[in-house]
């Protein structure tokens, strides 16, 4: 990890972005020590909340073990199958199982099953860190901002700076977990990699801070992003109006 682009980046996140926390990282590797390995409890399943320690300045690592979701599982490259995944998506199966009823109907939730890219099979781990707390010996494939409207603002309209097509952001239907870990590594090992906007699966809600979605940018994208912020809209008047806003946003939710 370049260390300076780490500083260059919270100094300019300290100035377009005030008050506003710092995005998260993952890397496909292995832990290393001051890492928290998330262990899987009988009261939660989801492997976004325990982003939760990880934005709050403690890093955490998953492996196969933490999480016996097998969404979750899959969509970080520990697990390949996917049982009754068809019925999971829809109804499920009376006396067996209840479905999240994401999908219509058995057959629709096949189908978008077979549409689901696979993570590229592996024998490592997941490990989260906040930005500011990256060594030289870190090597991220993605950053994972939580953003509120404004901030995601910003964000999008970063993403989209530097390209003439309209699809620097896309938001594919998914799992919170797949669409935060999956897709983005996907896109990281792109020519031309978008970033993806998340938090759609009402399952991970809990797990994400109200009024909140998530952003992944791929690290190859976001090196480029933090090169054009000085000269990008961040520099407008109609920014300095946003900037008010993210104080009054980050002043309003602190309060509940």
């Amino acid at each position: 990890m370049d260390i300076t682009l780490r500083d260059n980046f919270i100094l300019l996140w300290q100035k377009y972005f005030p008050s506003a926390e710092l995005p998260v990282t993952f890397e496909l590797g292995k832990r290393t020590e001051g890492v928290t390995l998330i262990q899987h409890t009988s009261g939660q399943g989801c492997m976004i909340c325990p982003m939760t320690k990880a934005r709050k300045g403690t890093p955490i690592v998953y492996d196969a073990t933490s999480t016996s979701c097998p969404g979750g599982l899959i969509a970080t490259g520990f697990q390949d199958t996917f049982p009754n995944v068809n019925y999971f998506f829809a109804k499920g199966v009376p006396g067996a199982f209840e479905g999240i009823r994401c999908k219509q109907t058995p057959e629709i939730a096949a189908e978008f099953a077979r549409n689901i890219p696979k993570f590229p099979k592996h024998d490592k781990e997941i490990i989260v860190k906040r930005w500011d707390l990256l060594t030289e010996t870190d090597n991220p494939d993605v950053v994972i901002f939580f953003a509120r409207p404004e901030v995601m603002t910003g964000l999008f309209l970063l993403a989209n700076y530097d390209r003439g097509d309209v699809e620097g952001v896309f938001s594919p239907m998914g799992s919170t977990c797949s669409t935060t870990f999956l897709y983005p590594y996907l896109e990281q090992q792109k020519e031309n990699p978008r970033a993806v906007i998340s938090g759609f699966d009402a399952g991970s809600r809990a797990c994400i801070p109200l009024d909140m979605l998530i952003m992944a940018f791929p690290m190859k994208m976001f090196e480029k992003v933090v090169g054009f912020m000085d000269e990008s809209f961040l520099c407008t008047q109609s920014w300095e109006t946003v900037k008010k806003k993210i104080d009054r946003s980050t002043v309003l939710h602190a309060c509940q």
